[in-house]
């Protein structure tokens, strides 16, 4: 019997076990972090993996100041476009329309400002105006006439196309005034001291460092509060470690060449507003509830209908905002501009983790899914990759983004 009971009893633990258990321990606790937030984190290590490939195969082209600019610029009215498209997929729609919208605003900007003289601003607020009114008209069919998005949407991309060669006649039309012009390749001037990098972007940037310290640190303690489940501390002083370097990284890189482009900060006050709305809004909790679950969102009071009218109301405007970006960038309106941008907006949402049935997805999920895209295109154009191949591996990205999420989704239901 105790023979029976001594070999049944644990062997003694080796001298410094309990240290090497410890650390088992806490790196079991990270990987067990890790998978529960793979959601949240995934693409963000896929971004900066993306990021060091090419910046290595392009002997670090990539990370030039100068490349690093024309890398915001070129995706700003991208990123813009998908942080519409996301609420609109949290919300369990789709829309294809807004390639179209674009060029239809960038068509009305140009007819406004350079056919009949108005002032930029005014054709700015006009042109705002015309995307919400676009919005709200397919808001209308889809929220409370029931016409599923994806056709409403869809007749929507060929309206606006329409209208869109019908104001240009078929031509190009161009060139803006100088202040629009600004709106899509101006910069920060310049004041204070003469130094080896652009001042106000330093400060920007330090600023907006100490803003997203901050806003981590108040939202893990509001849901320690709420005795909700939060990232391992180690993971958590991991996760502020890489978005501070990241940061600093892209402001030195920005700062040494013409400083912060003026896009750059509309997209980040859009970044900063709607990442606040979905978190803490009303409105941007009704989003997540009509998209999770319907039938349950209706029982609680959620006007279904109203918020759905507004988040194509919201897309409108967005899609109205990315047309005059890509117009004053290009400083002409072109019946063929924003072709496949509804396409390339639909990608960085599923990228940055929207699911596909919806009531799943974040603000900054749809930025990071952008820079995805925009890193590829970047990095893919130094190395001279064919548009073709170019296309394949866009695509591939895509498959591998909404196949992880069913498969996250089946392995959580197991």
């Amino acid at each position: 019997m105790s023979t029976e009971l001594t070999a049944k009893s644990p062997a003694p633990a080796p001298p410094g076990g309990t240290r090497s258990g410890a650390g088992g321990g806490l790196l079991q606790l990270m990987l067990d972090g890790l998978r529960r937030n793979m959601r949240q984190y995934g693409m963000l290590l896929a971004l900066g993996l993306i990021v060091a490939l090419f910046a290595i195969w392009t002997d670090g082209d990539l990370l030039l100041p100068r490349n690093v600019s024309n890398l915001v610029l070129q995706n700003s009215y991208i990123l813009i476009l998908a942080i519409g498209m996301m609420l609109v997929i949290i919300a369990g729609h789709i829309d294809l329309s807004v390639g179209s919208l674009t060029a239809f605003v960038g068509a009305f900007a140009a007819v406004l400002t350079v056919q009949h003289h108005i002032s930029w601003p005014v054709a700015v607020v006009l042109c705002l105006l015309a995307g919400a009114v676009a919005g709200a008209a397919q808001g209308y069919f889809i929220a409370y006439l029931g016409i599923p998005s994806f056709i409403v949407t869809l007749a929507g991309m060929l309206v606006f196309r329409g209208v869109t060669e019908i104001l240009l006649e078929g031509q190009t039309l161009g060139p803006f005034p100088e202040g629009l012009q600004k709106m899509g390749n101006g910069f920060l001037p310049e004041v204070g001291p003469t130094t080896n990098y652009h001042n106000i972007t330093l400060l920007l940037g330090f600023g907006l460092i100490a803003f997203i310290v901050l806003q981590e640190v108040r939202d893990r303690k509001r849901q320690q509060e709420f005795a909700l489940d939060v990232v391992p501390r180690n993971i958590f002083l991991l996760k502020i470690v890489a978005m501070v370097s990241a940061i600093l990284v892209v402001t030195l890189l920005l700062a040494s060449y013409k400083g912060a482009p003026i896009i750059l900060l509309v997209l980040g006050a859009l970044v900063v507003g709607y990442g606040y709305v979905m978190r803490n809004a009303i409105f941007g909790r009704h989003i997540y509830a009509i998209g999770g679950n319907l039938p349950a969102a209706k029982l609680s009071g959620v006007k279904d209908k109203k918020v759905t009218f507004l988040v194509f109301v919201n897309m409108g405007v967005l899609a109205a905002l990315a047309g005059l970006a890509i117009a004053a960038r290009l400083n002409a309106a072109s019946p063929k501009a924003g072709l496949n941008y509804e396409l390339e907006a639909i990608a960085s949402a599923f990228i940055g983790g929207a699911s596909s049935s919806g009531g799943v997805g974040t603000v900054l999920g749809a930025i990071i899914g952008g820079l995805v895209l925009g890193v590829l295109n970047n990095g893919m154009n130094l190395l001279s990759v064919g548009t073709d191949w170019q296309q394949v591996i866009k695509g591939m990205a895509l498959l591998a983004a909404v196949g992880f999420d069913v498969w996250n989704k089946r392995k959580g239901v197991s």
